[in-house]
């Protein structure tokens, strides 16, 4: 009896437990939801892709669309899902490699490379995503998976990490295939995460470079990426085009701060109207720091301390993409006493900041204490004293 009593019990405890993280994770969910739902501004634009997107790398914001979510082909702007899925599998871009028959005389556009020829890793990399060659992307798919087709697994694990979820990836140029396509939206997400590869963002960014400089096949490579030359804060990434994807662009700008990923998809005029784009966003929109990291709040009054005064900050930092009418809806509340009682412990959390959003929470960050501070009483005295001494 006493037994299943103990059961019951333990029963009791863990369905409680259940039911309070499920009210718990529900209230935070609803309220991610509901702030991803409070900006909806958008530039006003009306491009003539098939698909197009504009987002904030950063926050993932969406600040222009248009069926951005319909599954369509993207032709070589494939090999930015190439390019990073290269960079995270492989652990000496350095590394020389023989180039095989297989990797030569790929349809489309090419590097030439030749059997037998030596080449390394990074250098096939600036092939790929400056000249766009077919031929580069199957030599790395071998030297990292060993084959095309254990590579293009890769790419699909990469694309699902980074929550592209409306993408298949079975080659790795991005010629046209039934079971190879994408959407605008995981275009953009794939881009934003692989920018925050530094070596990825500066193979993308690079204008021309030379390759194999102690080689007989020297190649100087040209960027095929307009907008670097004529777009001011331009970062790179990559074109594209066959007959049944049209041009498409996925390209990149930043400007004091706010990093914008552009897609056009089956886009005639691909470098005008993501320029254009770009424009219109950078006219409307800012990355405003509502709260700096370490942000000073204010100085306190001490009761019986050896300071009168003492120090509070925040420590997290918090920063949006705003436009102006949203930034005079944003209001920062500070609640903090007007008096502490010493003794006082550095990072002793005395207050709380909160940022709204028409009223709506947005973020919250506990206020500390930037210092010590003693108490003067003879009482707090004594419990130091003894404190250190059983110590």
């Amino acid at each position: 009896m006493q037994k299943n009593s103990y059961k019951n019990t333990k029963f009791l405890v863990f369905l409680v437990l259940i039911l309070t993280f499920s009210i718990f994770f529900i209230q935070n969910v609803g309220l991610s939801f509901a702030a991803n739902n409070l900006f909806t501004e958008k530039i006003e634009f009306n491009s003539s892709a098939k698909s197009a997107i504009l987002i904030d790398a950063e926050s993932k914001r969406v600040l222009y669309s248009k069926n951005e979510n319909e599954k369509l082909p993207m032709a070589s702007t494939t090999k930015i899902v190439t390019a990073i899925t290269v960079l995270e599998n492989c652990d000496d871009i350095e590394r020389e490699i023989i180039i095989d028959k297989e990797s030569t005389g790929i349809y489309g556009t090419s590097i030439y490379l030749e059997e037998g020829e030596h080449i390394t890793i990074k250098e096939l990399l600036y092939g790929l995503m400056l000249r766009s060659g077919n031929d580069a992307s199957v030599a790395l798919a071998k030297a990292v998976a060993g084959s095309v087709e254990n590579f293009c697994g890769l790419m699909n694990d990469l694309a699902l990490k980074v929550g592209a979820k409306n993408s298949h990836f079975s080659n790795t140029h991005g010629l046209d295939a039934d079971d190879h396509y994408t959407t605008a939206s995981d275009l953009a997400l794939i881009t934003a995460y692989a920018l925050e590869n530094p070596v990825f963002a500066e193979i993308v960014k690079t204008q021309g470079i030379r390759i194999q400089e102690t080689e007989p096949k020297s190649r100087y490579l040209v960027n095929k990426n307009k907008l670097l030359k004529k777009l001011d804060g331009c970062i790179g990434v990559k074109t594209g085009f066959t007959n049944n994807a049209g041009r498409c662009l996925v390209s990149a700008c930043e400007r004091n701060g706010l990093k914008l990923v552009a897609v056009v998809l089956n886009c005639g005029p691909m470098f005008e109207e993501s320029e254009k784009m770009f424009e219109l966003a950078f006219a409307d929109f800012q990355k405003v720091e509502i709260l700096p990291p370490y942000f000073y709040v204010k100085s306190l009054n001490v009761s019986n301390g050896t300071d009168d005064f003492v120090g509070v900050c925040s420590k997290q930092g918090f920063s949006l993409v705003l436009s102006l009418n949203e930034l005079k809806n944003i209001d920062v509340s500070f609640d903090v006493p007007k008096t502490l009682q010493a003794p006082i412990k550095k990072d002793e959390e005395v207050g709380e900041v909160k940022i709204y959003y028409q009223k709506q929470l947005l973020f919250s960050e506990k206020i500390y204490t930037i210092k010590d501070v003693d108490s003067v009483l003879l009482k707090d005295k004594i419990k130091d004293i003894l404190k250190n001494w059983n110590a």
